[in-house]
């Protein structure tokens, strides 16, 4: 792929297919950090795409959505603002209280690489238009006000240092310091947002910069792109792909293109054939949110599960941590992540650079789920939602050896017409989903 050369044409850009990098790699983490992480506030209401949009923005769950729910002037969110702030007080009042004076990026890299983390996503520029980069065009950056520091800089040298993969999300439709009418539902994320060649010419600045400067993995574009220069986009993505000819981006370019398609909590349709991420915060938002204490994330358990029922059917995971103000990263989220990596550091042939099976994700009558992935040949079977003390499941069709990743994990197998009967006769609930392979 390194010898393809892109020129900023339609045809030219589709030649481009998805990298081996980004098919293996299965797990990486989102950040998102900001602004918004001072006030730290959303009500805890629903996943995305639980609810149609007039009800989702009124009581919007995303914390990094602050200035919005603000500007709306009703909900929990501004109720909560006039009563602690004062109506008087602006959402930039937040920016000197935002010092990230606990932060080093260092430490944030070695979690990531404890918890198997191959990619990272940092937000970049949020829909607040701050920018944790020092820009050309704007002086709305984290280097000239609230911590001083290039975020984006610092912690993409140190996740390289680590060993693990940099990307940058950017929001390419929505800045509002260009257009701030408030978003009450769906139709107004293209109606009101970004109406001017001014903010097109803008935005499509600041990525060419990103691109330039930082030469991301991962190009994450959000909500979409400024319709009046749409006709810019192949030039973008043939820029970006000669500058970085293993990069990758996502489908939220006005549905024109994609290398792989995104789901988020409930929301976007994906399907076994085509390369796709999930992305989710540990509870219900992105920016950290003082609401969600530990009791309101997601918990272990179905944190794996997800991990694995989402390998085991062509995508990734893009995991989200939400720092607080002063650049630590919240204990509880901390926790899952370690968690989560000592689990992968055991299973690790079952997932990484694994592909789907033929053999597709199952729901057995006793409540067990059966997930499966290949990889050279070898088949893996994870086993999902057992219970304490002994298990037992039948592997349709199936006939030869199976042996667990982990050596803690006792199996028993037999062989039968219908296939391998598989018994777990001592099932603790932290080994989590069990993994098992046919690679001796």
């Amino acid at each position: 792929m390194g010898d393809v050369r892109f020129t900023g044409n339609w045809n030219s850009v589709n030649a481009h297919t998805v990298p081996k990098w980004y098919e293996d790699c299965k797990f990486g983490i989102f950040i998102h950090w900001g602004i918004y992480s001072v006030p730290a506030f959303a009500p805890h209401t629903w996943e995305l795409g639980e609810v149609d949009s007039k009800e989702w923005f009124a009581d919007n769950p995303y914390a990094e959505w602050y200035y919005n729910s603000l500007n709306i002037g009703k909900g929990p969110t501004y109720k909560h603002h006039i009563e602690k702030y004062g109506k008087d007080f602006k959402y930039e009042d937040f920016i000197p209280m935002w010092k990230a004076e606990n932060w080093d990026p260092k430490q944030w890299a070695e979690i990531f690489k404890e918890a198997g983390a191959e990619y990272v996503v940092l937000t970049t520029k949020h829909h607040d238009g701050f920018c944790l980069f020092p820009s050309k065009y704007t002086h709305f950056n984290s280097v000239e006000m609230g911590p001083k520091r290039n975020i984006t800089g610092e912690l993409t040298e140190a996740v390289r240092d680590a060993g693990i993969r940099m990307g940058l999300y950017y929001s390419g439709l929505i800045d509002w310091q260009y257009a701030n009418d408030p978003i009450f539902e769906d139709d107004d994320l293209f109606g009101t947002a970004s109406p001017t060649f001014a903010y097109a010419d803008y935005s499509y600045n600041q990525m060419k910069e990103l691109v330039d400067d930082y030469a991301p993995s991962v190009f994450w574009n959000d909500i979409g792109w400024p319709t009046q220069s749409e006709e810019m986009m192949p030039y973008f993505l043939a820029h970006y792909y000669n500058k970085v000819p293993e990069g990758v981006v996502n489908d939220r370019f006005n549905g024109r293109y994609y290398d792989f398609l995104t789901k988020e909590y409930k929301s976007g349709s994906v399907n076994r054939n085509e390369k796709w991420e999930m992305c989710r915060g540990m509870g219900l938002s992105f920016g950290y949110n003082a609401n969600e204490g530990d009791d309101k994330l997601i918990s272990v358990p179905n944190l794996i599960s997800l991990l694995v029922g989402t390998v085991a059917n062509n995508g990734n995971l893009l995991l989200n941590i939400g720092p607080k103000a002063d650049g630590t990263i919240p204990e509880e989220q901390v926790r899952r992540l370690k968690i989560l990596g000592a689990w992968l550091k055991v299973n690790h042939d079952g997932i990484y650079g694994t592909r789907c099976s033929d053999r597709e994700s199952e729901l057995l009558e006793n409540g067990i789920e059966l997930h499966y992935t290949q990889k050279d040949g070898n088949l893996n079977v994870f086993a999902d939602h057992l219970k304490e003390g002994a298990n037992e499941f039948l592997i349709k069709g199936y006939h030869g050896a199976l042996r667990p990743f982990d050596p803690a994990v006792k199996v028993e197998t037999e062989d039968t017409a219908e296939g391998l009967f598989v018994k777990i006769p001592e099932y603790k609930e932290d080994m989590y989903v069990v993994g098992l392979t046919n690679r001796f």
